[in-house]
């Protein structure tokens, strides 16, 4: 009975991992079992869906006459119905699975291992690919150290803007809330839908299964401060030497998971790398709001230094598109990191969202992210000290403000340029004034030969830049440019604007080719 029981409540399972010579295979559910399992996902699609066009939906119920006692009861009896159907696909779903015998003895090996996670459990169970939710926890945020520990060993937290709320921004709070909860988060942070989820899911746990069985993954379940299971893959290079002794944590953008995203130019360098879903992402939980965010990255940097036993030194942080928010924060909450590479992504998402928005919208998309999602990469990005890499996509279509149909981006509107001023004013504000400036957007303005042109007509001498910025310590900020004339500023921010960030000639979803995977510039490769 007790067996009975756990098919109905179990995971889904999708494959049963390669392991001490066997094969592995895809998982094959029995007619009773794959029937009402696709009747479930169906009804939580279209749950789903409805979140997202609910403002329309909602509007046009309404003129149907949904909200009046007649309509209402109509809309419950309907509501009843599909309750039942509901209910009666899960325990359809879980006669079928009591019938299978591949099921029943998966159901057996995680109800042991949930009991007790002995080694000899933990290698059984990790044969199986399942639902991370019934998985027993691998790691909790606290585990390792205290609460109060690691407060003291954080950086400072960046404040978010506060909105007064007065009689005149009512309209403006009712509305932002109703836009961020429905749409508006999920056109942030799109892999958090059903349909994307959908769209990619076979294709997710296929990948994931080439990280278990060909590159030897380690798939883990962390558990954050505030209840959320974050869903991770370690591969472990260590016993190669060389890059596998730095373990690369990866940040994938608003549409990537680490099953199919970034994890695969440091996978090809033979780095160890540590792979993560953003909260609601796949088999990770929750919703990626910047506090769920950012106990996320905490769980997941903790994980890494006292679970993998990586120290700080040997963690390069690596992030595509939107999750430069999350490394930029990752980098400021533990500073001893030994670099940052951030490839197409932003310096602040509120001047990107809206010039992607119709202008009378605005106002409201401004006030939206400011209250709920106040992505700031740069903001957060300069308050770390260490090496930094700027990867800048040339064809960016996604990060780039002014895009023209059937027309290349404008690459002088590229968000990434932003990011770099905002990053050379902070670490140099003697040397970047606005003369400096006006030449840096130049610079910008175009692609790689574009930038050699302006190197020779501005006489820019490597070893010249080099002999000065020598004379100075590599703590930021430095006060360099007190004692030098517009011309000799001009060469060391062109030659600065070089070493920190390097182009791509490609679009925002290209995979980053290995080449361009380096080590940052930093003074002491002067």
């Amino acid at each position: 009975m007790e067996n009975a029981y756990r098919c109905l409540v179990g995971p889904r399972l999708y494959r049963i991992h390669r392991q001490d010579g066997v094969e592995g295979q895809q998982y094959i559910a029995n007619v009773i079992e794959s029937g009402s399992d696709r009747c479930l996902k169906v009804l939580q699609f279209c749950s789903s869906l409805s979140c997202w066009f609910s403002p329309i939906l909602l509007p046009i119920l309404y003129r149907k006459g949904l909200f009046t006692v007649v309509g209402l009861t109509t809309a419950s009896k309907f509501m009843l119905s599909l309750s039942l159907f509901y209910v009666t696909a899960y325990f359809v779903r879980g006669i079928g699975r009591f019938t299978n015998g591949d099921y029943a003895r998966f159901i057996s090996i995680l109800t042991e291992a949930q009991r007790s996670l002995s080694q000899e459990n933990k290698k059984l169970l990790r044969r199986y690919d399942c639902e991370l939710s019934a998985w027993p926890v691998d790691f909790r945020w606290d585990d390792g150290s205290s609460r109060d520990e690691k407060k003291k060993t954080t950086g400072s937290k960046i404040q978010v803007p506060h909105t007064p709320f007065t009689f005149k921004t009512i309209p403006y709070h009712i509305l932002s809330y109703i836009a961020i909860h429905t749409f508006g988060r999920r056109m942030v942070y799109p892999g958090t839908t059903a349909l994307m989820s959908t769209l990619v899911g076979d294709t997710i746990k296929q990948a994931r299964a080439k990280l278990v069985e060909e590159k030897n993954g380690e798939r883990a379940k962390l558990l954050t401060e505030d209840d959320n299971i974050i869903d991770s893959m370690f591969l472990d290079r260590r016993q190669n030497g060389g890059n596998g002794k730095t373990l690369v944590v990866c940040f994938e953008g608003n549409a990537g998971f680490y099953e199919i995203g970034c994890i695969g130019t440091p996978t090809e360098l033979g780095f160890s790398v540590l792979g993560w879903n953003h909260p609601g992402y796949g088999e990770s939980t929750g919703v990626p709001f910047p506090d769920q965010e950012q106990n996320a990255v905490d769980t997941v940097m903790q994980y890494a230094i006292h679970k993998l036993g990586f120290i700080p030194e040997n963690i390069c942080l690596f992030a595509w598109s939107i999750g430069g928010y999350s490394a930029s924060w990752a980098a400021m909450q533990y500073p001893d990191v030994k670099q940052v590479i951030l490839d197409a992504t932003f310096d602040d998402i509120v001047p990107l969202a809206t010039s992607k928005m119709p202008g009378a919208w605005k106002n409201l998309v401004s006030f939206t992210l400011r209250k709920y999602m106040n992505l700031n990469v740069s903001e957060l990005l300069n308050e770390y000290l260490g090496p930094i890499l700027i990867i800048r996509r040339s064809k960016d279509e996604i990060i780039t403000t002014d895009v023209t149909p059937g027309y290349p981006p404008n690459i002088s509107t590229n968000r990434g340029n932003f990011l770099l001023q905002n990053l050379l004013k902070k670490r140099y504000p003697n040397l970047v004034n606005e003369a400096a400036s006006t030449l840096l957007d130049e610079w910008l303005a175009g692609e790689s030969s574009h930038q050699e042109i302006m190197f020779m007509t501005h006489k820019v001498d490597s070893n010249y830049c080099k002999s000065v910025l020598e004379q100075y310590s590599s703590t930021y900020p430095i006060n360099i440019g007190e004692n030098l004339n517009q011309d000799q500023k001009n060469q060391l921010v062109l030659y600065l604007a070089s070493k920190y960030m390097q182009d791509f000639d490609s679009t925002h979803c290209t995979p980053l080719p290995p080449l361009y995977f380096r080590t940052p510039w930093t003074h002491s490769q002067l």
